[in-house]
């Protein structure tokens, strides 16, 4: 079964950056579309980055811009950089493919406060 864990979070003053890592295990992910996804305390998990194999990415709106999604397909890993971050981008932050091709990971919590 495919395991997924993530890490790099932390606390971060507004306006600050983090890079966020996903390795894949147990499944290549060259074929597939990954994705980053996040869930803040009392809302539902959305998907807020996602990179297709051929290399295309696309965003939620309210992080165009500011979050880029990247894949290595060598390391079978996921990245995701955060930059001018908000205290709204607080969640924890979880990678999958889309559509979500296994369980969840644990996960990496993001909290943006000053």
């Amino acid at each position: 079964q495919v395991q997924l864990v993530e890490s790099g979070g932390g606390l971060v003053q507004p306006g600050g950056s983090l890079d966020l890592s996903c390795a894949v295990n147990r499944r290549t992910i060259s074929l597939y579309t990954m994705a980053w996804y996040r869930q803040a305390p009392g809302q539902q998990r959305e998907l807020v980055a996602s990179v297709r194999s051929g290399g295309r990415e696309d965003y939620v709106d309210s992080v165009k811009g500011r979050f880029t999604i990247s894949r290595d397909h060598s390391k079978n890993t996921v990245m995701l950089h955060m930059e001018s971050l908000k205290p709204e981008d607080t969640a924890v932050y979880y990678c999958n493919a889309d559509p979500v091709f296994g369980p969840w990971g644990p996960g990496t919590q993001v909290t943006v406060s000053s």
